[in-house]
């Protein structure tokens, strides 16, 4: 089970920091990806990890502003986001994945968490 955390109401210009737990199995056997929905949308990939944290990939619609980041030893992965805008409001979810490569289609990716919910607004 993967449990995001982090998320809540931030100004514009803000920044948060999710987090996405394993619970029950060991994330360092799994790339992990970063991906938020709003209602009626697509979900949107926004980064992907590798396994060993030694390699990463963000999508352009948020590089420069959205890192991703693991710590194998306390089974956690962050997404980092900053200067955040209104139209980052939605609900981001991390999930999991055996693939080999730079996985970036939700049905990519094996294990979902429930999500949390990130509001940008003044």
């Amino acid at each position: 089970q993967l449990v995001e955390s982090g998320g809540g109401l931030v100004q514009p210009g803000g920044s948060l920091r999710l987090s996405c737990a394993a619970s029950g199995f060991t994330l360092d056997y799994y790339a992990i990806g970063w991906f938020r929905q709003t209602p009626g949308k697509e979900r949107e990939f926004l980064a992907h990890v590798w396994r060993s944290g030694s390699s990463t990939y963000v999508a352009e619609s948020v590089y420069g502003r959205f890192s991703i980041s693991r710590d194998n030893a306390r089974n956690t992965v962050w997404l980092l986001m900053n200067n955040l805008e209104p139209e980052d409001t939605a609900v981001y979810y991390c999930a999991a994945t055996d693939r080999t490569w730079t996985a970036t289609m939700v049905k990519e990716y094996d294990y979902w968490g429930q999500g949390t919910q990130v509001t940008v607004s003044s």
